[in-house]
C-alpha cells in the first residue's frame, strides 16, 4: 500500500514538473492597424503626443488626428515659427518636443509644443551650449536629453524643464564609437546605441556597455515600454521587426506579429508604436500595439482558492462559536494562552507579507541579494530581543505595547504614539499589503485590481473580527506551510525546467552576480553593510518594543519566559524562509534570460513573479501559489486588523468612554477590526492609482519616516533613568522635523531614514532631558536595570 501511495506521489510529482513551458511562443504579440494616410509626402520630421492628441510633423506642415482615428486634420503653426528650423519630433506619453536646427543642419535648441486655438504653439527651451550635431532626443516628466557631436566630442545634454531657470548641463561624455542612433531613458538609466551595442549611463557608475543587438538598429526608433524594457526596430530601411530588450536580464525578444517595411519614422503610441511610410505620393501611417492577454485559472486552480479561503474562514468560526468573548483579552491577546512555537510561527508570518512573497522576488530579480543582509544580522538583533525586551514588556501584562510610554512618561506620549503606530501600519503597510497581491491576482485572473482588493480585504475582515488573536496566530500557522510550500515549488520547477538543470541556474546567477549578498562600501547611498547593521539595531533592537503587530503574538505568550521563546523560534525561521524568497527571485532571473518571449514587457518589475505564476506552472499549483500569495498578504493583514483595533480601542476607546460594560468593549472591539479593514482596502484602491517603481522600497521609506521618533522614545524609556517626558516630546518632535528634511534633500538611502529618526531622537531626547528634573517615581521593572529603582 505504502508502495503503491510513494508510485502514484511520484508519478503526479513527474508530471507536474513534466508541464514545464510547452510553447516558447511570445506571450505578447503585437496587433497591427492601419491608421489614416497624412495627405502630404514629403521629409517626416516624426510623431508626438501632444496634450493627449497625435501631431504628425511632415515638411512644413503638422498634422492632428482626431479623436475617433478617422482622419488628420491640418493645423497651423503659431505666429513666429520657422518651419524650416525644425528637425525631429520626439517625446514621452503625454509630452512633445521638437529640436530646431540651424543652416547646417546642427541642432540648436529645444521647443516644447502645445496645442492652442490658433494651432501648434511652441515653447523654447535655452539654446545648447554649442551646436550639436547628428542629435538624437529623449523626454521624461521633469527632464530633456540630447545626445550627439559637441564641438567635436560626443556628449549628453540635460535640461531639468522643471526649474525656474532651466540650464543645459552636460551629464555625461557618450561611449565610444561615435554619434548613438537612439537615445531612451528607462527607470533610473539613459541607453544609447551606438552601431548595434547598447550602453547603459547611471549616475552611480557611468557607462556600461549592456548587449548587442542581433541585427542593426534603425536611427532613432526605440521607446521605453514598461518599467524594464526598451523597444527596438531592428532590420534596415526596407523591412523591420520590433524586439525587446530587457534591461534586466540583457535579453532580446521579437514581438511578433507585424513587419515594418520601408520605416520613415516610428515613435511611442500607447502600448506600442506609430510610424510612417512613405510611397511617393503620401505618407502612410500604421500603429502596433503590445496584446496583453489575461492568463485565466482553470477549475482546478480555484478549487484550491476555494478550499483555503474556505479554510481561513472556518478557523475564525471555531474561535468565534468556541470562546465566550468575555472580555477584550480574550478577543486581543488569546486570553494569553498561546504556545510560544506557534507565536513564533506567527511572528514570522506576520514579517514575512506580500512584501516578502512578490516584491521581495522582484527585487532580486531586479538586483541581487544584498537586501538578505537584513535578515543575516537581525537574526542577532532578534536575540538580544528575546533576552532582553520581550521578557521585561511581558511581565507588565500590556494589551497595547504604548501603554509603557505612558507609565514611564506621560498619557499624552503614549496616544500620540498609538495615532502615529495606528497612521503608520494603515498607511505603509496594510495598503501596500493589500495592493501587492491584488496586483498578482488580477495579473492571473483577469479580476480587476479593485475587486481584488476588495475581495481579499473582505475575507481577512471576517475571520480576524470572528476569531480575534487565536484565530490570527492559528491561521498564520496553516498560511506558513501553505505560501513557503508553494514558494519551494516554483524554485525547483524552474530549475527542473532549465536545459543545465542546476549547473546552468548557478552558473547564470554567479555570472550576473545575482547572489551577490555583501555590501561593505560606505557609500550612503545604496544599501550596504553598515546601513542594515544600523537598520538592524534600530529597526529591531530599537523597534521591536513599539512593533503592535509583532509585540501582540509575543504578549499572548502564557509568561515572560514562553514569550522570550516565541522569538527565538521566529529567528530560527527567518533565515531559511529569507533564502527561500531571494532565490525565487534569482531562479526567476535565470528563467526569463533563457526565454525572454516568455515576459511581458508591459508589466511593472514587481508583477515578475505573478506573471510566472500564470503563465508557466501547472494547473492546481498555480492555485497552490495564489493561495500562497493570499495567505502571504493575509497572515499580515489579520495581525494589522487585530493590532490596530487594539491600540484604538485599549489607547483611546477604554480611556475616553466611562462606564463600559465588557460586553461593549468586546462589540467595540469587533466593530472597530472591521473599520480599520475597510480604511486600509479603502487606502490600498487610492495606492493603485499610483505608477510605483519598487513597492517593498516605499513601505521602507514610509516606515522610517513615521515610525522613528516613538522608536527613541522606547530606547530613552528602557535603556536611561534619566529621561523624562518633556525631554522626550522634544527628541520626538525634533527627529521627525529633521528627518523629513533628509527625505525631501534626498540626502541617504531610505534604509537610513529610521535609524536616523531614531538616534535624533534618543541624542536630542537624553540633553534635553538633562534640563528638567529627573523622574521621581519608581521605574522598577519599566528599564532593563530590573531590579533597582529609579533616582
Amino acid at each position: 500500500m505504502r508502495a503503491s501511495l510513494r508510485a502514484c506521489l511520484t508519478l503526479l510529482l513527474l508530471c507536474l514538473f513534466a508541464s514545464g513551458v510547452a510553447n516558447a511562443e511570445a506571450l505578447t504579440p503585437l496587433r497591427g492597424s492601419a491608421l489614416p494616410a497624412l495627405p502630404a509626402a514629403g521629409t517626416m520630421h516624426g510623431f508626438a503626443t501632444v496634450d493627449g492628441r497625435l501631431l504628425a510633423v511632415v515638411d512644413d506642415r503638422a498634422w492632428v488626428l482626431d479623436e475617433g482615428q478617422g482622419n488628420w486634420h491640418a493645423v497651423a503653426w503659431s505666429a513666429g515659427v520657422a518651419p524650416r528650423s525644425l528637425s525631429t519630433v520626439f517625446g514621452d506619453a503625454s509630452r512633445g518636443y521638437v529640436l530646431l536646427v540651424d543652416d547646417a543642419s546642427a541642432a540648436t535648441s529645444v521647443a516644447r509644443l502645445s496645442l492652442d486655438a490658433s494651432g501648434v504653439a511652441l515653447t523654447s527651451l535655452p539654446p545648447f551650449p554649442r551646436p550639436v550635431a547628428g542629435a538624437r532626443a529623449a523626454s521624461t516628466d521633469t527632464a530633456v536629453y540630447v545626445a550627439g557631436i559637441e564641438n567635436g566630442a560626443a556628449t549628453l545634454l540635460r535640461i531639468d524643464t522643471a526649474a525656474a531657470q532651466p540650464v543645459w548641463v552636460t551629464q555625461a561624455d557618450l561611449p565610444p564609437g561615435g554619434a548613438p542612433s537612439t537615445l531612451v531613458v528607462q527607470g533610473t538609466g539613459i541607453f544609447v546605441t551606438v552601431g548595434n551595442a547598447v550602453w547603459r549611463w547611471v549616475p552611480e557608475g557611468g557607462w556600461s556597455q549592456r548587449g548587442v543587438a542581433p541585427a542593426a538598429i534603425l536611427p532613432g526608433m526605440a521607446r521605453p515600454m514598461g518599467q524594464a524594457n526598451v523597444a527596438y526596430l531592428v532590420g534596415d530601411a526596407t523591412s523591420a521587426r520590433a524586439m525587446t530588450f530587457q534591461v534586466v536580464t540583457r535579453a532580446w525578444a521579437v514581438l511578433p506579429g507585424v513587419q515594418f517595411d520601408r520605416v520613415t519614422s516610428a515613435a511611442l503610441w500607447k502600448d506600442g508604436f506609430v510610424w510612417s511610410s512613405d510611397d511617393g505620393t503620401k505618407t502612410a501611417v500604421s500603429s502596433a500595439q503590445v496584446q496583453s492577454s489575461k492568463l485565466l485559472l482553470r477549475w482546478l486552480d480555484w478549487l484550491v482558492i476555494v478550499v483555503y479561503l474556505g479554510g481561513m474562514i472556518g478557523i475564525g468560526l471555531y474561535f468565534y462559536l468556541r470562546e465566550k468573548r468575555n472580555s477584550t483579552a480574550n478577543f486581543f491577546v488569546g486570553g494569553r494562552s498561546i504556545p510560544f512555537w506557534a507565536a513564533g510561527v506567527s511572528l514570522y508570518a506576520a514579517n514575512t507579507s506580500s512584501i516578502s512573497f512578490i516584491a521581495i522576488p522582484a527585487k532580486a530579480f531586479e538586483s541581487n541579494w544584498q537586501y538578505m543582509t537584513n535578515n543575516l544580522i537581525a537574526v542577532f538583533g532578534l536575540m538580544f530581543v528575546a533576552v532582553w525586551i520581550v521578557p521585561l514588556l511581558r511581565r507588565l501584562d500590556l494589551m497595547s505595547v504604548f501603554s509603557y510610554l505612558e507609565t514611564r512618561f506621560h498619557p499624552a506620549i503614549r496616544m500620540i504614539a498609538s495615532a502615529l503606530a495606528i497612521l503608520t501600519q494603515l498607511g505603509s503597510r496594510m495598503s501596500v499589503i493589500l495592493f501587492l497581491p491584488a496586483l498578482a491576482i488580477a495579473t492571473i485572473t483577469g479580476i480587476s485590481t479593485t475587486l481584488s482588493v476588495i475581495l481579499m480585504g473582505g475575507f481577512t475582515i471576517i475571520y480576524t473580527a470572528m476569531g480575534g488573536m487565536k484565530a490570527v496566530i492559528w491561521t498564520d500557522v496553516v498560511q506558513v506551510i501553505v505560501k513557503m510550500g508553494g514558494a519551494i515549488f516554483a524554485i525547483g520547477f524552474i530549475i527542473w525546467h532549465l536545459h543545465g538543470g542546476f549547473g546552468e541556474f548557478l552558473g547564470t546567477a554567479m555570472a550576473d552576480r545575482k547572489m551577490h549578498l555583501l555590501d561593505f562600501s560606505f557609500d550612503l547611498t545604496k544599501a550596504t553593510v553598515w546601513g542594515f547593521l544600523f537598520l538592524v539595531l534600530f529597526d529591531v533592537v530599537l523597534t521591536f518594543p513599539k512593533d503592535q503587530v509583532l509585540m501582540q503574538r509575543t504578549l499572548s505568550t502564557p509568561s515572560a519566559k514562553e514569550a522570550g521563546r516565541s522569538i527565538w523560534a521566529f529567528a530560527a525561521i527567518m533565515i531559511p524562509g529569507g533564502l527561500v524568497f531571494y532565490m525565487i527571485g534569482t531562479a526567476l532571473f535565470v528563467f526569463y534570460k533563457a526565454h525572454p518571449e516568455r515576459m511581458n514587457p508591459m508589466l511593472p518589475i514587481d508583477a515578475t513573479f505573478p506573471l510566472f505564476i500564470a503563465a508557466e506552472l501547472p494547473m492546481g499549483v498555480t492555485g497552490l501559489i495564489v493561495a500562497g500569495i493570499f495567505a502571504a498578504a493575509m497572515a499580515t493583514l489579520s495581525g494589522i486588523m487585530n493590532s490596530v483595533a487594539t491600540l484604538v480601542s485599549v489607547d483611546f476607546y477604554d480611556r475616553l468612554v466611562k462606564h463600559r460594560t465588557p460586553k461593549q468593549s468586546v462589540i467595540f472591539a469587533e466593530v472597530s477590526t472591521v473599520v480599520v479593514g475597510l480604511i486600509g482596502i479603502g487606502l490600498a484602491l487610492l495606492l493603485s492609482r499610483f505608477d510605483v517603481h519598487s513597492l517593498f522600497d516605499v513601505s521602507i521609506e514610509l516606515a522610517g519616516l513615521l515610525g522613528g521618533g516613538f522608536a527613541g522614545a522606547y530606547t530613552l524609556g528602557m535603556f536611561t533613568r534619566r529621561a523624562n517626558s518633556p525631554g522626550v516630546a522634544i527628541g520626538i518632535a525634533s527627529s521627525t522635523g529633521l528627518t523629513f528634511v533628509a527625505w525631501v534633500f534626498k540626502l541617504v538611502h531610505p534604509y537610513f531614514y529610521l535609524a536616523i529618526s531614531i538616534c535624533l531622537c534618543i541624542v536630542i531626547g537624553y540633553i534635553a532631558s538633562l534640563f528638567f528634573p529627573a523622574p521621581t517615581r519608581s521605574l522598577r521593572g519599566l528599564t532593563i536595570h530590573r531590579d533597582r529603582d529609579g533616582e
